[in-house]
C-alpha cells in the first residue's frame, strides 16, 4: 500500500512519543514535530479515515495494527541508518538528520546491504 512521506512521518512520532510517555496526543505530535495544532488536526483526521490511528474520547491517540507496522518499519530503518552513519565517523545529531531524509526513499534492498553491512561490522568488534 502507498503512503506518503508525511503520514510515515507522523506515524513513527507516534510511536516514538507513546514509548516515551506512554500516551499521546495532538499537541504533543505539533510540539515534537514543530508543526502548528491546525495542521496536526487535519493529519490526524486523514490517519484515522485511512485506518492508522485510532482516537478516544478523550484525545488519546492510539496506532491500530496497520500504522503500528508502518511507524515501526520507519523507526526501525531510522535507527538502523543512524547508527550506521554514526559507525561511519558521521556525528549525532547530523546521522539522524540524515537518517530522517532518506529513511522513506532507500529501496528495501539498499536497506537489508546496509543492515547487514552494519550487524557484521559490529560483530567484528
Amino acid at each position: 500500500m502507498e503512503i506518503h512521506q508525511s503520514a510515515e512521518d507522523y506515524l513513527e512520532t507516534i510511536l516514538i512519543l507513546k514509548e516515551r510517555s506512554g500516551q499521546v496526543r495532538s499537541i504533543d505530535i505539533a510540539t515534537e514535530m514543530n508543526y502548528t495544532k491546525p495542521s496536526i488536526s487535519v493529519a490526524m483526521k486523514k490517519l484515522r479515515e485511512n485506518g492508522y490511528i485510532q482516537v478516544d474520547k478523550d484525545g488519546f491517540i492510539t496506532l491500530t495494527k496497520s500504522g503500528y507496522e508502518i511507524a515501526s518499519n520507519i523507526y526501525t530503518r531510522h535507527k538502523v541508518l543512524t547508527d550506521f552513519f554514526i559507525s561511519l565517523g558521521v556525528n549525532a545529531k547530523t546521522a539522524d538528520e540524515d537518517a530522517c531524509k532518506i529513511e522513506h526513499d532507500l529501496s528495501e534492498e539498499t536497506f537489508e546491504k546496509i543492515r547487514e553491512h552494519a550487524e557484521k561490522a559490529s560483530h567484528r568488534h
